[in-house]
């Protein structure tokens, strides 16, 4: 017996229990129902670069929607770049070619800052990288510019629906509901549900968490202030050791911890400051690394040294080819094998650190921290366990964990659904499983399509999904494969130059 409606639209525990959904349910819910053919679900860069791709190819604003809780497809990325120690006027890691807002890549990002500063400084670097000089890589600010210039030139704001989505289901009779929570006020149901053929999902990572020790640490003593994360605010750790001297513990060895260690550094330089710096590093790098020849890569000093995410042969080279023929724990040891944590090798932070170990004020050491203590002075103990099984404790004012531990996909609730209801499975890293040109495997309704990309989907056959020109990649697979089921026409030569015509000139679509 079918329960009742609710008085203003909302899931029924029939919709709830049920894995493939009927038009009628949804009428008999009460919850609204809006025909578009494709929804792209997140509103980050991933929901931004497809939608880019698909505008490119000739579809019109009308057939596509993204549902969003963000009012731009930055907004999220410049948090956390933001929050991690790189405001706007600071470069990222990406390459020069890479621009998420331009899908040929020309001119790129070092061209276009060549020609603004009226300067070769710029291409002189990236000719010769990485020998002779560091990786050049775009201004934050430059991104987030170039993004919302041509998000305008395609319409973004006319295709987004604001709202939290809480589910996507197969529809009997192919295709998928996307079920929306609209803000409050902005509808007369409580939930809205989009009809279509065709569903994206680029949502990002699911969530971040804690270390451990540093997790039970803040719940227990419900310390937030000396304890953070690197991923949340915490200006107030830099703001309070301008004013006294301090010791602050960092925790991890990639591009994030890198990117605070050179904001402590700076700061001491720049204000005459005191701090004293460990860093605690849980696998420490004396030298170079990896297995054979062709995959090794530099270290040391607690680091490793990469100039991106992987080798750059995973964009569009051996490593991309290899990737895509594999299946399987033949696939989960090549992503070890290239894999691990890592950041560039910068010449800055580099001379940093080493007057630090000369002065004394900076202490770089391997270890594995057992729990976290306040002390009788309201300051934090760490209990570390050394290699050679020794406990130390270290005292320090803050700790800032760097590690960005990230929470199994289940911890969100789009991909937890799609995991119980829609038929998807993990690859062998434990995130989706999509098959080569990301339609995520299993999740077929009718002649329906269910793709996803970005961060969620590490693990498949291709690698560097979570960059810049990975969603770019994936974008291009996913364009190209609903050309094929005729969703809109290729990107043939001459339709690609016409359009990289338009972007040059910014004319709309």
């Amino acid at each position: 017996m079918r329960s009742s409606p609710p008085s203003r639209g909302d899931l029924t525990p029939e919709l709830l229990q049920t894995s493939q959904w009927t038009d009628e349910l949804l009428h008999g819910a009460g919850i609204p129902v809006h025909d578009i053919p494709f929804v792209t679900v997140g509103g980050g860069i991933g929901s931004f670069v497809t939608l880019d791709y698909l505008r490119v190819y000739g579809v019109p604003t009308g057939s596509l929607r993204v549902l969003s809780n963000i009012d731009t497809p930055w907004e999220t990325y410049e948090y956390l770049t933001r929050v991690s120690q790189i405001p706007r006027p600071e470069r990222i890691r990406s390459d020069s070619s890479s621009r998420p807002d331009n899908l040929w890549g020309f001119p790129s990002y070092a061209l276009e800052e060549a020609w603004r500063d009226k300067s070769l400084r710029h291409l002189r670097q990236v000719a010769t990288e990485p020998i002779f000089d560091d990786y050049w890589t775009p201004r934050a600010g430059t991104v987030f510019q170039n993004l919302e210039r041509e998000a305008k030139r395609i319409s973004y704001w006319d295709m987004l629906v604001k709202g939290q989505v809480r589910m996507v289901r197969r529809r009997v009779g192919g295709g998928y509901f996307t079920v929306l929570t609209p803000p409050e006020g902005l509808s007369a149901t409580r939930r809205v549900a989009f009809r279509s053929r065709y569903v994206h999902l680029a949502i990002g990572y699911p969530g971040l968490r804690f270390l451990p020790d540093l997790q039970d640490f803040r719940e227990r003593y419900q310390d937030y202030h000396h304890v953070v994360n690197a991923y949340e605010r915490h200006e107030h750790v830099y703001e309070t050791l301008k004013t006294r001297p301090g010791v602050v513990v960092v925790r991890g060895g990639g591009i994030v911890a890198s990117r605070v260690l050179q904001r402590l550094m700076d700061d001491r330089e720049k204000y005459g400051l005191q701090t004293q710096i460990l860093h605690i590093f849980r696998t420490f790098v004396t030298g170079s690394h990896g297995p054979g020849v062709f995959m090794r890569r530099r270290g040391g000093d607690g680091w490793a040294y990469q100039g991106f995410n992987y080798p750059k042969s995973v964009w569009g080279g051996q490593l991309k080819a290899q990737m895509r023929k594999l299946d399987g724990e033949d696939r989960a040891k090549l992503y070890k094998n290239m894999g691990g944590t890592n950041t560039p090798r910068r010449r800055r932070w580099q001379q940093q650190m080493a007057k630090g170990r000369r002065e004394n004020w900076y202490h770089a050491f391997q270890g594995v921290v057992d729990k976290v203590e306040p002390s009788p002075d309201n300051r934090l103990v760490s209990h570390v366990r050394s290699d050679d099984g020794q406990l130390r404790q270290y005292a320090s004012d803050f700790i800032i964990d760097c590690t960005g531990l990230e929470a199994d996909i289940t911890e969100h609730r789009v991909l937890a659904d799609l995991l119980q209801h829609s038929g998807a499975g993990r690859n062998p890293l434990g995130r989706l499983e999509v098959e080569r040109h990301f339609e995520v495997k299993g999740t077929a309704s009718g002649d329906g399509a269910l793709y996803a990309s970005g961060a969620a989907t590490l693990g498949g056959y291709f690698p560097g999904v979570d960059t810049f020109l990975g969603l770019q990649i994936a974008a291009q697979e996913i364009a190209d494969d609903l050309a094929r089921r005729g969703f809109c026409k290729k990107l043939g030569p001459l339709r690609s130059t016409s359009q990289w015509l338009k972007w040059a000139r910014n004319k709309a679509i």
